[in-house]
This record gives structure tokens, sequence and C-alpha cells, in this order.
């Protein structure tokens, strides 16, 4: 396609991606199943969410044991409890991206969560997030 629906494209699949965040972010206070928050936020209509968007959340979901000890592994001096709630929300999708979505390539995975990070966290959680997952790549 021209570049024009690559941008289009990449827009696109930013927001997907945003719209997993959120879910994901929120999941960490909300007692609901998975499916009620995907069914509240598709009648609160607050952003747009579409089957990417909820297989990405579900992923992460599924395996979130699994990426915290992904997460935790990969701390210089530092614990899961003490990382800010949108840094762990970013963490967990992007490894998720990293191990289980082969058609993402890792470098992309990161980027995207640093851009996630940048709209919704400090300055020093990016940098955070960014070597975490640096580091996370490297194993992967």
């Amino acid at each position: 396609g021209s570049a024009t629906e690559r941008i289009q494209d990449d827009m696109t699949r930013h927001q997907m991606r945003e719209a997993a965040f959120m879910l994901t972010f929120e999941r960490i206070f909300n007692q609901d199943s998975v499916e009620e928050m995907i069914q509240a936020a598709q009648e609160c209509d607050s952003f747009e969410l579409n089957e990417q968007a909820i297989a990405l959340f579900r992923g992460a979901d599924d395996h979130r044991e699994e990426l915290d000890s992904v997460i935790a592994k990969h701390l210089k001096n530092w614990t899961l409890a003490r990382i800010s709630k949108v840094s762990l929300a970013v963490l967990r999708l992007a490894i998720y991206e990293m191990k289980y979505c082969d058609d993402i390539s890792d470098e992309i995975a990161i980027s995207e969560a640093v851009k996630i990070a940048q709209t919704y966290t400090l300055k020093d959680d990016v940098t955070f997030i960014n070597g975490v997952l640096a580091s996370v790549s490297k194993d992967v």
C-alpha cells in the first residue's frame, strides 16, 4: 500500500495497543472478569475497542503471572510491588507481544510500549520501561 495507508494502519495498531493498555491497567484495580470489563468498555464507548485490542488484553491477562515473573527477573534492585501500575500494564503488554506475537518484532513492541509510556507516565518511568524491555529482549 501507499505511505498514507501504512500510516493509517500504524495509527490503528497504536490505538489498538492503547485500548489494550487501558484495559490491562484497569484490570490491576478491577475485580471484574475480563468479559465484564470488555462488555463495560464496549457499552460506555470511552475508547475504541477492536478484536485485536481484546485479543491482546485477553492474552496478556491470561499470562499475567508468567509475565510478572519475567518482569521481576529483569528488575535491577527493584521489586514488582514498587513499579507504578501504569508501568506494570505497559510492561505486561509489551512482553506478551514479544513472547507470543510472532508477527511483531521486539523493536516494534518496545517502541510502542515507550510511546504509550510517554503518554501516560513520567519521564523516569519511560526510561525504566525501555531498560526492562531491552533486557527482556536479549533474553526472549
